[in-house]
């Protein structure tokens, strides 16, 4: 086996996570190698996850516009017509560009990138199995590190005797490259995954059907966005079937026949295909993390890590989906800059109650802090303002008035407890609530800042106005 140099820190991941990791050591003058399995950089966010997905949103946006809000706009357009081809081709080009420039990124803070498949060899070396070059057979290869970060990321969950098959039962990593418009999809999970993938294909002309377990979508939402966000929805045209459990899948060359139990009984649903988004696991198959005794939550399958990202052995840290928390690509990058200042010697932390989460339907819906239903379950005296986009200046100018802004403050410190966004610009607007609890604002700070007109962000100001009435500071 080759043996190549020493490292202060080896990174196991080059996702969101893995990479900003990777540079913030770089940053702090640590020798970093970053090892990667795949060919390119960027980790599932920037390959089949958050960016082309993202895409897809966008460009199947503007087909809606165009199809059918141009018009009300005094816009002309004649018959719109789809060339899906090109539409993800234009997606594909998006994710090139940015995993290239991760690799730029890299290669300019003067990171090792290793290509190859990943294994823990002790508390401070990992084996590598390099990718083949030239069809010439690689040699295995052994680094050591001071420290390593395993930033691996997560897999998609598949159902119990429901695997996954890539044509008729098919992942979020599929969905994103179908070569036709399915004429009726179904989806199975109400999470946001399945919520946006299902507005794609909606809005080019397929019929979706989501089917979920829970009586409501999004469950981790504000009860009031997630209750506004369902009716959004079916309005546009999903058709959500809640409360319904899958009991059974028979999956042919060209559809899946499902069956259903209902609350009315059982029910048979035949699609092509069937997206299951039923949710994501730590992806640690195959990093040896069973051999090194590393602990694990029995549960769930996340690594057990201390306020320092350390696992069980102390120089092996883990960030990202691996570890508890919300699986956003925001959240790993905050933890890989936490644990690299921490093994730095610094003092490296996230604040988890000023983690942003979006669900990029249209209309958005972001999210900080906490929800109304957690504030009253944890028996907070608090106060809510909401504000209809309906009032805005700007949503009127252009035509998006559906949705509201919620904000929620404690009683009697008027101190913000959370904000919750349905509408246009909401994954945008989220950013100047984060700041306001990441600094421990108030709503009457924000009621007080003035905001530009006409702007999205005055539906924010009014909500906080609102809000103010009802604390102990009101006159």
């Amino acid at each position: 086996m080759a043996k190549i140099e020493d490292y202060d820190v080896v990174i196991v991941g080059s996702g969101p996570g893995g990479y900003v990791a990777a540079v913030k050591a770089a940053q702090l003058d640590m020798k970093v190698a970053c090892i990667e399995k795949e060919s390119r950089l960027g980790g599932v966010c920037l390959n089949v996850g958050c960016i082309p997905s993202k895409a897809l949103l966008d460009s199947s946006e503007y087909f809606h516009l165009a199809k059918d809000q141009f018009a009300a706009h005094g816009i002309k357009t004649g018959r719109v017509s789809l060339d899906l081809a090109t539409m993800m081709g234009r997606k594909e080009k998006v994710v090139q560009e940015l995993t290239d420039n991760v690799k730029r990124l890299l290669e300019g803070h003067k990171i090792e990138i290793i290509h190859g498949t990943a294994s823990l060899a002790g508390p401070d070396r990992v084996a590598i199995k390099p990718h083949s070059a030239g069809g010439k057979k690689a040699a295995k290869m052994e680094v050591q590190a001071k420290a390593i970060i395993l930033a691996t990321g997560s897999e998609p969950v598949p159902m119990p005797d429901l695997d996954f098959d890539g044509r008729q039962v098919i992942s979020s990593t599929e969905a994103l490259k179908l070569d036709k418009v399915p004429k009726h999809l179904g989806i199975v999970g109400g999470g946001y995954i399945g919520l946006e993938l299902g507005s794609v294909w909606l809005r080019l002309g397929a019929k979706v059907t989501v089917i979920e377990m829970l009586p409501k979508i999004a469950t981790g939402l504000d009860g009031q966005v997630g209750r506004k966000l369902q009716r959004v929805l079916k309005r546009q045209g999903i058709d959500f079937k809640l409360q319904t459990k899958v009991t059974g899948a028979k999956v042919s060359s060209s559809s899946v026949k499902v069956s259903l139990e209902t609350k009315k009984g059982i029910e048979n649903l035949t699609c092509s295909p069937l997206l299951v988004s039923v949710g994501r696991r730590p992806l640690t198959r195959g990093l040896g993390v069973e051999d090194m005794a590393i602990a694990t939550d029995p549960d769930t399958g996340h690594l057990v890590v201390d306020s320092a990202y350390r696992t069980s052995v102390p120089s092996i840290h883990a960030i990202g989906d691996l570890v508890p928390g919300p699986m956003l690509a925001h959240k790993a990058s905050a933890e890989g800059i936490a644990a690299v200042e921490c093994i730095a010697g610094k003092a490296g932390e996230v604040n988890y109650d000023a983690v942003p989460a979006v669900i990029y339907t249209w209309p958005e819906v972001a999210s900080v802090g906490l929800t109304e239903e957690q504030a009253r379950d944890r028996k907070i005296p608090y106060c809510t303002g909401t504000y209809p986009f309906a009032g805005a200046g700007r949503a009127r100018c252009m035509g998006e008035t559906e949705g509201f802004v919620k904000v929620i403050a404690h009683q009697k410190t008027d101190r913000l407890l959370g904000v919750h966004i349905i509408g246009p610009r909401a994954a945008d607007m989220i950013a100047e609530c984060v700041l306001a609890i990441e600094f421990g604002a108030g709503s009457e700070d924000i009621a007080r800042t003035i905001h530009g007109h006409p702007t999205f962000a005055e539906a924010l100001q009014e909500a906080a106005m609102v809000a103010q009435k009802c604390s102990i500071y009101a006159s």
